[in-house]
C-alpha cells in the first residue's frame, strides 16, 4: 500500500473505532484513534498472519496489552476479514463475540490474549516469544502497551527478563501519548525519560513521531532487519496523540473513555474524510 492510501486506511479505522464505541455507548477512542497510524502500517504492511487460518502456528504474534483500545483492534481484525464486520455493532453487549476488554473465552479470531488489568502483556508477550525459539519457529511477536503501563512494575520485570532470554524476535510499540484516565501520565505519575529508562534495561530503542508514516515504516524495517531468535528486544518508542484526527479529542484525556453525541459523530467522521 501506498502512503496516501495507509492514511486512508487508518482514518477509516478510526471512523470505525469511533461507530461501535458510540453504537454500544460505551468504550475507550481516545488510545484507539492515537494509535491508529502505527498499527495501520503493522498490521498490513509488516504482520505476517492469515485471517483465513487464525491459529496458523508461523503466524507473528499481535498482544494487545492495554486492552480498553481493543475498538482499532476489532476493526483492524474485522477490516481483514477475521470476522464479520457486523460483529462490531455487537461491542459490549451480554454474551457477544466482541467484549469490551479483548477474551480469549470465546474463541474471538485473531485475539492472543486476555487482557484486562494493565501491566500483563509484555511478560505474555516474552513468553510467547520464548517459547516460538523453544520450537525451532522464527515468528515475531509484537506487543501494544502503553505509557501508563509503564507506571507498573510488571512491565519491568518483563523487561529484563526478555534481555536476559535475548528475545530478539520480541517489538514492544509503547504508546507514548502522555495521557491515562485521570489526566496527564506526567502529572501523576512522571515515566519520563522512557527512551533512557529502555536503552538501560538493554533494549534496543527507537523513537518515532507515531503519525509520521516515513518513521513508523523505517521502525519497523529495522526491527524486521534486526530481529533473530537471540539478540536484543527492540522498543518503538511512538509519540502519539490521543484522539489524533478529531479536533475536539485530540490530545483531552477526557476522551480515555466515553462515546461521542450525534453532532459530535457527524464533525468527526468530517474531520477524518470519512463517509457516514
Amino acid at each position: 500500500m501506498e502512503i496516501n492510501e495507509l492514511k486512508e486506511k487508518a482514518n477509516q479505522l478510526r471512523a470505525d473505532v469511533l461507530k461501535t464505541v458510540t453504537n454500544a455507548d460505551s468504550g475507550h477512542p481516545g488510545g484507539a484513534l492515537g494509535m491508529a497510524d502505527t498499527w495501520t502500517v503493522l498490521h498490513y504492511e509488516f504482520l505476517n498472519d492469515k485471517p483465513e487460518d487464525p491459529g496458523w502456528e508461523g503466524r507473528d504474534r499481535f498482544i494487545l496489552s492495554n486492552g480498553h483500545t481493543c475498538p482499532l483492534l476489532y476493526a483492524v481484525l474485522a477490516d481483514k476479514g477475521y470476522f464479520p464486520k457486523e460483529e462490531l455493532d455487537n461491542f459490549r453487549k451480554l454474551g457477544a463475540l466482541l467484549q469490551g476488554h479483548p477474551s480469549t473465552a470465546k474463541g474471538t479470531p485473531g485475539v492472543e490474549f486476555s487482557s484486562g488489568s494493565l501491566g500483563h502483556g509484555l511478560s505474555f508477550g516474552s513468553g510467547v516469544t520464548l517459547a516460538g525459539r523453544l520450537n525451532g519457529q522464527d515468528y515475531r511477536t509484537y506487543v501494544s502497551i502503553s505509557d501508563a503501563e509503564c507506571q507498573e512494575g510488571q512491565t519491568w520485570e518483563a523487561a529484563a527478563v526478555a534481555r536476559d532470554k535475548e528475545l530478539g524476535n520480541l517489538c514492544a510499540l509503547l504508546d507514548y501519548n502522555d495521557s491515562q484516565i485521570d489526566g496527564k501520565v506526567s502529572d501523576i505519575m512522571d515515566v519520563a525519560p522512557l527512551v533512557e529508562k529502555w536503552e538501560s534495561f538493554g533494549w534496543r530503542v527507537i523513537e518515532i513521531d507515531g503519525h509520521d508514516y516515513g518513521q513508523i515504516e523505517n521502525a519497523y524495517e529495522n526491527f524486521r532487519d534486526n530481529s533473530s531468535r537471540r539478540g536484543k528486544p527492540t522498543v518503538i518508542v511512538s509519540h502519539n496523540t490521543l484522539g489524533k484526527g478529531v479536533s475536539f479529542m485530540e490530545d483531552d484525556p477526557a476522551w480515555h473513555h466515553g462515546a461521542l453525541s450525534s453532532d459530535q459523530m457527524v464533525q468527526a467522521l468530517k474531520e477524518l474524510g470519512v463517509g457516514s
